[in-house]
């Protein structure tokens, strides 16, 4: 019964992602949305070019051959033996090593291009950082922390906009790759890699993780929404609210003794008598089950645990409604 459970879980997981996808368009490296990924599809166009040429002279001859010397009824005559051909192996022996020095230089001239790409003055610059199995983002000149969905402003003619991604990984390797916008940059541990983007039209462009990274690979989804620059702003500001919120969330819940039963990864709150809450919202119920996890509910919780599990040793902190408002803002936080 559980493995059918776990299977109709899965089954459920595969709809619900296939649903979010499909109200977006499918990830094409050959509808390319900004420089970056314009420069890797006609990269791309040349060497399918090439292996096309290859192949379809490989297959001619092979079908030339097969049809000129196939065996004939009665003829029991040995074909022609060919020892050596000082042309034939020049050919196959130059003629490969040309194509080879062709697409070697092609493919640098495009690396180069796009990683010596000066960063201009008013660029947006975002770190990126990789988790098992989620994104990371921020960004440092806005004080903007958010994850799995970067957003950026549109490039345009009269507004020019460039996104520089810092990307760094917190546990294994990853690869960050929105096909639309650029070509996969590979995220390490211990190393620091860079890329940019300036998307020439507003949209969700998705992406995802092109490095195998454990069991939830392939469910390491990212996306890319490019707006507007005022619509940015917006967004921006909106953020920067929240963050302002958050940061005084932070300091009311560390102002407070919770702090000596709990820990928050990160924080100067390193209790062990109760739960970690390190990853507070990503736990389906609280108080050991009690009730489910949801906003409502952490808020009763923390104002009065007493009423929802008699006896239990979390005290009442007597928070009035700012502090209380501002403690769960944070504790919601938590992910």
């Amino acid at each position: 019964m559980k493995s059918l459970a776990r299977l109709a879980g899965f089954w459920w997981a595969s709809v619900a992602i296939a649903a979010a996808q499909s109200e977006h368009p499918v990830a094409n490296i050959f509808k390319p949305q900004a420089t970056p990924a314009d420069s890797v599809y006609h990269l791309s166009l040349l060497v399918l070019s090439v292996c096309a040429t290859i192949f379809a002279i490989v297959a001619g001859l092979l079908a030339f051959t097969i049809v000129k010397f196939r065996r004939i009824a009665n003829d029991e005559n040995e074909p022609p033996q060919v020892y050596g051909s000082n042309r034939i192996e020049m050919a196959w022996t130059v003629i490969p090593v040309l194509i080879v020095f062709v697409l070697t230089m092609a493919t640098a001239r495009v690396v180069i291009a796009i990683q010596n790409k000066p960063v201009p003055k008013d660029a947006l610059h975002v770190t990126v950082v990789g988790h098992q199995w989620w994104w990371e983002i921020r960004y440092p000149d806005l004080g903007i922390v958010t994850a799995n969905e970067l957003h950026v402003p549109v490039n345009t003619a009269d507004r020019p906009a460039f996104a520089f991604l810092t990307l760094q990984s917190a546990d294994v390797a990853h690869s960050f790759w929105v096909p639309q916008l650029a070509g996969k940059t590979d995220v390490i541990p211990n190393r620091t890699n860079t890329m940019w983007i300036d998307p020439r039209v507003t949209g969700t462009f998705l992406g995802n993780c092109a490095e195998y990274c454990g069991m939830q690979h392939a469910n390491m989804l990212l996306r890319v929404i490019v707006q507007p620059q005022a619509d940015f702003e917006r967004w921006a500001a909106g953020e920067m609210t929240a963050a302002g919120s958050q940061a005084r969330g932070r300091a009311a819940f560390l102002s407070l003794s919770c702090v000596n039963c709990h820990t928050v990864s990160g924080t100067s709150a390193a209790g062990t008598f109760g739960p970690d809450l390190s990853h507070l919202m990503g736990r389906t119920t609280l108080a050991s089950g009690m009730i489910p996890n949801t906003a409502e509910n952490l808020r009763a919780w923390v104002k009065d645990p007493q009423v929802i599990k008699p006896g239990n040793f979390m005290p009442n902190m007597q928070l009035n409604a700012p502090e209380l408002d501002a403690v769960v803002s944070y504790l919601s936080s938590l992910k």
